[in-house]
């Protein structure tokens, strides 16, 4: 049968009958909708922005998560692991990349979604957080959690300074390791300086300069541990030399967090509290959630 004959399939779809153009009204009017059907749900499920919440137990994490998911305060216990929350910016805060859309576009609603991640903060628990550093495809920032007053403290500083030196050079660690010259994208980290309510907490400025000397000794401490075990090894072998990598340049000098924007990071340290007898106060942190959004 030929092209052109009357019973031919090409004949019959460009025919005037009704089967044939109730058939194009539904696929004129349906493929769009469930093509876009499909590819929004694949979009939101897979793309949507990710912040993790990382610190020392008892900084308050799980507090500032539930904060963001009942937009209000309440008791919290010690996490034992991860917990993801969806949530949206509050509404007096604009993301970065909605600035000039209108408060009813359906796409600036989707720019103020979120995924908050909290981790757990025990050291034997830590894994978590290393496991999305390294599985960072959505992430967006991290949000370090510390209690402002327990870094005046010896031994609260020792523990959120040798966990932020982990946390930043497996950042360092992600950049250098980059198999294209331009590199991962940027993942900055906010030191979210928590409790400022208590008496005994220290300014955000003092947080920044404790960390920095902290974690400049926790630099040396382990350069020193590496130097013992090669001479106990006999020399430093090659294998050792290969797997030290020290943080920032090179592990010479005082370390300081501006020296991480050299490698994708930036750091900022950001005062607040989100329990407190004066009431909440969060208002730096979300300005620097919806500067990464």
């Amino acid at each position: 049968m030929a092209w052109y004959d009357e019973d031919s399939w090409l004949t019959a779809a460009f025919a005037p009958k009704l089967s044939t153009i109730v058939i194009t009204i539904l696929v004129a009017f349906l493929l769009p909708v469930l093509a876009h059907l499909f590819l929004y749900r694949k979009t939101v499920s897979t793309a949507l922005p990710t912040f993790l919440l990382i610190g020392p137990s008892g900084g308050g994490k799980t507090a500032l998560l539930t904060l963001a998911e009942r937009k209000a305060v309440v008791p919290t216990h010690t996490s034992t692991s991860p917990l993801a929350i969806e949530t949206q910016l509050p509404e007096d805060y604009t993301p970065s990349s909605a600035h000039y859309r209108s408060a009813g576009d359906p796409s600036y609603e989707r720019a103020r979604r979120l995924l908050l991640l909290d981790t757990p903060g025990h050291g034997k628990l830590r894994h978590y957080a290393t496991k999305q550093l390294i599985e960072s495809k959505n992430v967006r920032g991290i949000i370090f959690v510390v209690d402002a007053a327990s870094v005046a403290e010896e031994v609260g500083l020792s523990e959120a300074a040798e966990y932020l030196h982990d946390v930043l050079l497996a950042l360092q660690k992600r950049y250098t390791g980059a198999k294209t010259s331009k590199g991962p994208k940027e993942i900055p980290v906010l030191i979210a300086a928590n409790k400022m309510d208590l008496f005994t907490a220290l300014p955000p400025h003092l947080v920044e300069i404790q960390l920095e000397k902290a974690i400049s000794e926790v630099r040396k401490n382990r350069a020193k541990g590496l130097k013992d075990s090669g001479v106990a090894l006999g020399g430093e072998d090659e294998e050792l030399e290969e797997e030290r990598e020290w943080l920032g340049e090179g592990g010479e000098g005082s370390f300081k967090f501006r020296q991480m924007e050299e490698v994708g990071t930036g750091v900022i340290v950001k005062a607040g509290n989100v329990l407190g007898a004066d009431g909440t106060d969060v208002k730096g942190w979300w300005e620097w959630v919806a500067d990464q959004l």
